[in-house]
């Protein structure tokens, strides 16, 4: 599974047990679990309704693997909070076209490349930002930055991981980087009244929040 995912450009991050796996999870929010119900200790099932209560990981999107096939047992897992059910044994394509589908439910509507939250709303295809209708001038490493940030909601981001996923593994920056431009990010949001969708999590990263604070 990890061979053909990577291949498909996939970060992974991998865990053995339920326990690990929230461990993993807390150093960085996956943009989606793929969780096995058959675990040592904790089930995936248990785990699954454990990650809903957090408030870190409630909207992560949760594929579940299984040999179980009985319908009660799916309804179980969609009602611990798991977004979509695979059966074993699966093809890697299946797997794939799956991932790649609740990946698109869970980050909205961009059929149109229009993102909005709140006042904020993205034209990604005139590759503009606009905040109660206006133009907000933005540098083309802060429009990237909010983009990534307006697709992935309410999770928690290390700098490191910004790095990778708004710069690029391949390209070597500092992560004192990250704070300029989000320094930069807020700056260019205020006057709009929009900066304090971009919050700092101390001892964690960044967030963008649907809720922004004063």
């Amino acid at each position: 599974m990890r061979y053909n995912l990577e291949a498909e450009g996939f970060r992974i991050v991998t865990a053995e047990s339920g326990d690990e796996a929230v461990e993993r999870i807390r150093d960085g929010v996956p943009d989606l679990i793929l969780l096995d119900w058959m675990l040592p200790g904790m089930s995936g099932l248990e785990l699954a309704r454990l990650l809903r209560k957090e408030d870190l990981t409630r909207g992560v999107p949760i594929i579940m693997l299984t040999a179980r096939g009985e319908e009660s047992d799916r309804v179980g897992g969609l009602d611990a909070g798991v977004d979509d059910y695979v059966v074993k044994p699966f093809s890697p394509r299946e797997l794939i076209a799956r991932i790649n589908a609740v990946i698109r439910r869970s980050r909205g509507s961009d059929t149109e490349g229009q993102i909005a939250v709140g006042e904020l709303r993205i034209d990604s295809a005139a590759h503009r930002v606009y905040a109660n209708g206006d133009n907000v001038p933005i540098g083309p490493t802060e429009y990237r930055l909010l983009h990534f940030f307006m697709t992935h909601p309410e999770r928690v981001y290390t700098r490191s991981q910004l790095l990778d996923y708004v710069w690029g593994g391949s390209v070597y920056v500092e992560e004192r980087t990250v704070d300029v431009h989000i320094r930069r990010l807020r700056q260019t949001l205020e006057p709009f009244g929009c900066s304090g969708f971009v919050q700092t999590v101390r001892g964690a990263g960044y967030r963008f929040s649907n809720t922004p604070v004063d």
